[in-house]
């Protein structure tokens, strides 16, 4: 008989990080859970993300040879946020496979393509026109109305990039407030609630959900994620298939977040798609503390080839980020009984940044 193999104890892959942030850093500690190695590769020395790694590399994302390095060392590569350079990913993809692939990602970086793609699978959104200059914003919003919201195509997050069109907002303030930049102009939806799906997807098509999540935004930040959402059972369902199909459209292999409307009981579709985002996301930080299996987790599992688990959730939760200062009240939450913080190890607390979270969970038992 042939010698058989030793059994191995981990999975043996080393996986690449795009983007040092706080969800580099969460994949990271996912990843380190199941002896996966991580290499972070991020432009800033101060990136929280290397604090949990051996292995990093500061370098612009346009560095082709500290690029090149990063890839020899690693298996497999995936991100942690979307607006990578179209080219690094090119470049990476000729070395390394990336995961989520260039088709999700080159979708949902851009807020045109992205409503296009949505629309094509026969999924609401909000009406939307294309404007690439003043005149196009004119039109746009004798076609759509106000209000209305204009929005950069690419790079906006957390508000930015953005301009509420009201009755007696200048057009031209407007567009000087977007930069002038290729844009998009989307109708207001008079939405009940906020809700999001963060939903796993494997390279053989095993789709993942987790629980649907009610989402509150202050000053267009997540505050709040609570789980499970105030819907009806059947709305909770439609929310699901309506992320299988996109999660089959783009082909995803990796963890995505699909943003959601819920309209009032009267309307006839009560689920209006607003956003796509590739890759972990906010709204899922619950899962670190409130389900049998983290997001970051699944993220690791599917990009790295393995089994997904079956996410089950522990109890009642609400998660809280903590955005500047607020990130000084740590010492009352540890002390807080039940309290679960997240700190992201930023050096400095500025208006709007998210700096960490709190998770509370009230238990099934």
């Amino acid at each position: 008989m042939f010698p058989q193999p030793a059994p191995s104890a981990s999975p043996g892959v080393r996986l690449g990080i795009l983007g040092g942030g706080q969800l580099g850093r969460m994949l990271a500690l996912a990843a380190a859970r199941l002896g996966i190695p991580c290499h972070v590769y991020a432009d800033r020395a101060d990136s929280p993300a290397f604090e949990v790694v051996r292995h990093a590399t500061c370098a612009d994302y346009a560095d082709e040879t500290a690029l090149a390095r990063f890839a020899e060392s690693v298996d497999v590569v995936t991100y942690e946020f979307e607006n990578i350079p179209d080219a690094a990913v090119a470049l990476l993809e000729r070395l390394r496979p990336v995961l989520p692939g260039a088709r999700a990602l080159a979708t949902t970086q851009d807020r045109l393509s992205e409503k296009r793609f949505v629309r094509g699978l026969d999924l609401a959104t909000a009406d939307f026109a294309e404007v690439s200059s003043r005149a196009d914003l004119e039109a746009a919003v004798g076609a759509i109305g106000r209000p209305a919201i204009l929005k950069t195509r690419r790079l906006g997050y957390d508000g930015k990039g953005q301009a509420a069109i009201r009755e007696g907002t200048d057009l031209d303030a407007a567009w000087r407030a977007v930069g002038e930049a290729p844009s998009i102009l989307e109708a207001f939806v008079p939405f009940e609630r906020e809700a999001s799906v963060v939903a796993a997807r494997g390279a053989d098509g095993t789709v993942r959900p987790f629980d649907l999540t009610e989402n509150v935004h202050r000053d267009h930040i997540l505050h709040t994620s609570t789980v499970p959402a105030d819907v009806p059972a059947a709305v909770a369902g439609e929310a699901m298939a309506i992320a299988a199909a996109i999660g089959a459209g783009l082909d995803f292999v990796g963890v995505f977040a699909v943003e959601l409307f819920v309209l009032p009981q009267a309307a006839g579709s009560r689920l209006v798609v607003n956003e796509i985002a590739p890759r972990v996301h906010n709204s899922g930080h619950w899962t670190l503390d409130g389900c049998t299996v983290s997001q970051f987790e699944q993220h690791v599992r599917a990009v790295c080839g393995l089994p997904l688990a079956t996410p089950r959730r522990l109890g009642r939760v609400v998660m809280t980020n903590l955005i500047g200062a607020e990130a000084e009240r740590w010492p009352e939450l540890l002390a807080e009984p039940g309290a679960a913080l997240h700190l992201y190890g930023k050096a400095e607390a500025r208006p709007g940044r998210k700096m960490g979270h709190v998770t509370r969970l009230e238990p099934f038992f």
